[in-house]
């Protein structure tokens, strides 16, 4: 089986991708990218960029929708202006969706703004200030023991200074004058005069300061209640909001801080709508015109691709790029409609999809027509046509021939084909044979060139006999200067 090439100008290349997998005895399959083990998944991902395949059973990428709409915005020299467009849809449906869930917890939030109301009201009449509780337990505990703290100061100042019956100051002051009245000059008794001294001014001061504080300690009774009242009030509301009472003033803050930012969701949600109006104008201005461009390009393709596929022999046949406007809420990130290549090869039937259409030869010819045409913005550098001339004559399988060649001078091709016609117009040319044996199968590959080349497209114009005839026909078919 005859597999031909044709080359491309421009297969020079910055990286390289080499893609392995291994299939072993037990049926077992590995995947390998540069070396490295990868899914299955990841290898045919990344093979579907590189390789478009086109055979009888399938068409790798036409049968796509998907890439239908990538090779007319590829055509359309459309492709950066479909990206702005889809990078506008997704922000503005990002954005839709925040503002979604924002309205719709509308009323949960008009409910917290309520209860946040009636709980900051209730921390506002306590008016609790920085350093207030501290003092108030501070002084509810000398409230609750001023008795006992009158009686002890009276008692110690009857003690030091009240008393006729011979109070401390008395005393100490009778100590001083005994000693003073000595005539002996000892260090012992001077220093111990000194000490007297100095605890007489001592006990005179703590009488002063106790006086002081007698003089203006206030016990009374209705100012006790007043401060257990307000201690009363800070613990209930503690225990209210499950917090110690040290801790009230940062709840107080917490729950502000919580009110402020739900009443400033109504400014987002105004912030986001308006944003969203202007991500839709800019959707609709941007879009229009890649649909408008979509629109152009879509007619001059069809007429190109219908007159290629009457050269590949589908004289009658048509080819459409329909283009359906959405009928969504939300933008499409895809752009105002589907798009997707429909075709008809008999007369009288309305284009319909091409998998649905095409036989497995005329689906090859389409796509190579389509191939040759986009083949100037096509994206994926390697194509394998897999007997695209089944079932076409001499005359259409040399203009087939034609197009791979014109093809190849834009992309890497590689062609499975039974015609002369066709196989003669590869840069070159492999020989693909099986094999067998009692135990075993094996399929070799053979370049051919020279004298090889030409006995086998003479082969296969006359079958096992080569004639000279045979020979000096493929001669020519080759470009070569007759023997």
């Amino acid at each position: 089986m005859p597999l031909n090439g044709w080359k491309t100008r421009n297969c020079s290349a910055t990286t390289n991708a080499i893609l392995r997998r291994v299939i072993t005895k037990e049926g077992r399959s590995r995947a390998y990218i540069n070396g490295t083990p990868s899914p299955l998944s990841d290898l045919r991902g990344i093979g579907e960029l590189l390789v478009d395949i086109h055979g009888q059973h399938e068409s790798q990428s036409l049968l796509k929708k998907n890439s239908h709409r990538l090779l007319l915005d590829d055509y359309a020299n459309t492709r950066k202006l479909a990206t702005d467009v889809a990078f506008i849809a997704h922000q503005h449906n990002r954005l839709q969706t925040e503002l979604d869930e924002l309205l719709s917890s509308q009323q949960e939030q008009h409910e917290r703004v309520q209860l946040l109301t009636y709980q900051l009201e209730e921390f506002e009449q306590l008016s609790l200030q920085e350093g207030e509780l501290t003092g108030l337990e501070k002084e509810l505990q000398q409230l609750t023991h001023a008795e006992a703290t009158l009686s002890a100061c009276h008692q110690i100042n009857h003690i030091c200074s009240d008393s006729d019956a011979g109070n401390l100051l008395q005393q100490l002051t009778h100590c001083m004058h005994l000693l003073g009245d000595l005539s002996v000059d000892h260090l012992a008794i001077n220093s111990t005069m000194e000490m007297l001294s100095s605890a007489h001014i001592q006990v005179e001061e703590a009488v002063g300061e106790l006086n002081h504080f007698i003089d203006h300690f206030d016990a009374d009774p209705q100012r006790m209640q007043e401060v257990d009242e307000r201690l009363s009030a800070i613990y209930d509301l503690a225990r209210k909001h499950r917090v110690q009472p040290d801790e009230l003033l940062d709840k107080q803050l917490s729950l502000a801080t919580e009110l402020e930012k739900i009443q400033f969701s109504d400014e987002h949600a105004d912030a986001l709508q308006s944003k969203l109006d202007e991500l839709k104008h800019k959707y609709q201005t941007k879009a229009e015109k890649l649909s408008e461009r979509r629109q152009k390009a879509s007619r001059k393709l069809e007429k190109q691709v219908i007159a290629r596929m009457s050269l590949l022999g589908m004289s009658r046949g048509q080819f459409n790029v329909s283009l359906t406007p959405h009928d969504t809420k939300t933008l499409s990130s895809l752009g105002q409609e589907d798009i997707e290549f429909l075709v008809t090869t008999n007369p009288g039937q309305p284009p319909r999809p091409l998998a649905k259409v095409a036989s497995g030869g005329e689906l090859s010819r389409i796509s190579l027509a389509i191939q040759v045409i986009t083949a100037q913005t096509s994206r994926i550098p390697s194509m394998v046509f897999d007997e695209v001339d089944v079932g076409i004559g001499g005359g259409t399988a040399e203009i087939v021939g034609s197009m791979l060649r014109e093809l190849g001078e834009k992309s890497q091709v590689l062609c499975v084909t039974h015609q002369p016609q066709v196989a003669s117009q590869g840069h070159q040319h492999l020989f693909v044979s099986k094999k067998h044996s009692k135990s075993a199968s094996s399929t070799r590959i053979a370049n051919l060139n020279g004298d090889h080349r030409i006995n086998e497209i003479a082969r296969m114009l006359g079958g096992v006999e080569i004639t000279r005839s045979t020979l000096v026909h493929a001669e020519e078919m080759l470009g070569l200067p007759a023997l």
